[in-house]
């Protein structure tokens, strides 16, 4: 398992269009990536429960990566959420 944590610093917080991008980038893997707020958690491939975090600007998120293809997809996502997020 790979985790890393990450500061969102889009002035809009997590939103339809970069989570919607995410979505498309989770499910390019087998791995499983879980978004971590709090108490609250969500599947990075599951939009709706995504946006429905209410992640924003200044929030820290923990994201967890696992499966076959953790390496990767770990560096992946973390990379998108710097261009992106």
């Amino acid at each position: 398992m790979k985790t890393f944590a990450y500061v969102i610093t889009d002035p809009v917080g997590i939103h339809a269009r970069p989570a919607g991008i995410l979505v498309k980038e989770a499910k390019q893997f087998k791995s499983t990536v879980t978004f971590i707020k709090g108490d609250k958690s969500a599947k990075a491939t599951s939009l709706m429960k995504l946006m429905g975090m209410g992640i924003v600007q200044g929030d820290e998120v923990t994201v967890t990566v696992e499966g076959e293809d953790e390496e990767a997809c770990a560096a992946a996502i973390e990379k998108f959420m710097k261009e992106n997020m």
